[in-house]
């Protein structure tokens, strides 16, 4: 009877537990940055923002994507100051990483000066205006953003929009992820698994770093900003649009919360010209697009006759998003400027997605369950598109090396075999199997992180730690010389030891003799 009675008020525990609410905090003043002049990097942000106006949280944000001020929502409009990088030329993009980290280092540190010299910022920072309780900085290679927090003596969240930033984990979170187990984000591989691949991936995260760490330098003496002559404070929290579906399994501290998918919105309806086309499609329908980033009418002539001539012959009809005039024309294909991709991707006549691997993109394919055929162009989207391979439901491809004949077959294999679409599902499953939605968690943290003051118990004691105790040189270093100490003693004793013995082995032969 006492051991029922002591589970029943266990479980009334756990019940009150789960029940009892968060202790109200009130409406909270939030200051927003975004630096990074991407859409595709402003989705999960904004998606963030709501989610705080939502709650019933007041939000000023530095952007160049203007939404319109709503109820809690205020804008600061930046699109006249940092160019938008929309449509971009193949041509211009860069697939080397010394290039790549130099112009984004520079590019936000750019857009950090721009906006901490913004009049209306410098209200803000004076403060002149409303106190704000935390700053939400949207951060990727560089913490420059967090300047405002320093300045304003808040906490810092930081948003984290592709797969984390390998190379800065031990400046933002305190740790070094393991480069046998965790692949760099600017590996071709999801997770390394050979020996040369986890070579690579060694060489690889130090060569990144190393280039990050120089350009920063080359940069503070150069052109110096205000935030380069303060220790910012480290983030307190740090949401990350990752999740272990299509991001492999690693570990992460307590401040590092994966909101993968956060800016996927309820389906809408499709427009009827559209659903037409796709409802009138006995073999199903593919959807074709490069993203937001990429102009797929600057690809070279080459590639765009072997795309056409391979999609000509499929017996599916196609919908392709391209930016320009297509000259031969597949009858098979609707062409727009624009799509409503989540909600085409959300129809089940939708058999197949064709996408340059941009992680909004993949989450709304394993989100809907459709295989995914890749070419992976530049940044994190070889590892995007590898990590869907691992999974079984897609096959990546390199844009620039296709013939019709392997680009048909790759369409024919994914379409035909039910295995893609089976593991696609089992994703699609895995996917939305969350105690919580990536909203509630960002509602929940946040709000956590100022009832806590800031929650610095979450933080890693690793920060508190230099490179070389972080690593245990030190400790290494004592080892080492406590064996040196060690084996001395012991080579010179037993060296002493023989010497005795022999000299008077010596000695008595001697005698004997004499």
């Amino acid at each position: 009877m006492t051991s029922r009675f002591g589970a029943l008020l266990i479980a009334l525990g756990v019940c009150q537990a789960l029940i009892s609410p968060q202790p109200s905090i009130g409406a909270a003043n939030i200051l927003a940055i975004h630096t990074i002049n991407s859409k595709s990097h402003w989705n999960p942000v904004r998606a963030v923002l709501r989610a705080l106006t939502d709650r019933g949280h007041t939000v000023t944000v530095f952007t160049p994507f203007v939404d319109g001020d709503r109820d809690g929502y205020t804008e600061v409009d930046l699109s006249g100051d940092l160019k938008s990088r929309v449509g971009m030329n193949l041509s211009r993009i860069t697939r080397s990483a010394s290039p790549m980290i130099a112009h984004i280092v520079n590019s936000t540190r750019t857009s950090c000066r721009t906006i901490f010299e913004h009049p209306r910022m410098r209200t803000l920072l004076n403060g002149r205006s409303r106190p704000f309780d935390a700053v939400v900085a949207e951060v990727l290679w560089l913490d420059c953003a967090s300047y405002a927090a320093t300045v304003l003596r808040v906490p810092a969240i930081y948003v984290v929009p592709s797969p984390i930033v390998t190379h800065v984990e031990r400046r933002f979170f305190g740790h070094v992820p393991n480069p046998a187990v965790v692949s760099n984000l600017l590996s071709p591989r999801g997770v390394p698994k050979t020996f040369c691949e986890r070579f690579t991936n060694t060489l690889h995260m130090i060569y990144g770093s190393w280039l990050l760490w120089n350009n920063e330098r080359r940069h503070r003496r150069s052109a110096p900003q205000p935030f380069d002559d303060m220790e910012l404070v480290r983030p307190s929290m740090t949401f990350t649009n990752t999740h272990f579906i299509t991001e492999p399994s690693r570990p992460l501290t307590p401040d590092v919360v994966q909101i993968g998918g956060i800016h996927l919105s309820p389906p809408g309806p499709i427009p009827k010209d559209i659903l037409e086309f796709i409802d009138d499609a006995p073999n199903g329908v593919i959807y074709f697009t490069f993203g937001s980033v990429v102009s797929m009418a600057s690809l070279p002539e080459s590639v765009l006759r072997v795309l056409k001539e391979a999609i000509a012959q499929v017996p599916q009809k196609v919908l392709w998003k391209y930016e320009g005039e297509m000259a031969d024309k597949p009858k098979n294909v609707m062409m727009r400027k624009w799509f409503p991709q989540r909600d085409i991707l959300l129809h089940p006549n939708v058999k197949l997605f064709i996408s340059h691997g941009g992680i909004s993109g993949v989450y709304e394919a394993v989100d809907a369950g459709v295989p995914l055929l890749g070419f992976p162009i530049f940044y994190d989207q070889p590892r995007n598109i590898d990590n869907l391979v691992d999974a079984g439901m897609a096959i990546s491809m390199d844009l620039f090396s296709i013939t019709k004949d392997t680009f048909f077959n790759a369409i024919l294999e994914i379409v035909n075999n039910n295995r893609y679409q089976q593991n696609a599902k089992i994703a699609s499953d895995r996917f939305k199997d969350r105690p919580m939605s990536p909203s509630e968690s960002v509602v929940y943290w946040t709000e956590y992180v100022l009832h806590h003051n800031g929650a610095p118990h979450l933080k890693s004691h690793s920060l508190n730690l230099t490179w070389y105790q972080y690593l245990l040189v030190d400790v290494i270093n004592t080892f080492l010389f406590i064996a040196f100490v060690v084996s001395s003693i012991i080579y010179y004793g037993i060296k002493m030891f023989w010497k005795h013995i022999f000299s008077k082995f010596f000695y008595t032969v001697k005698s004997k003799r004499e």
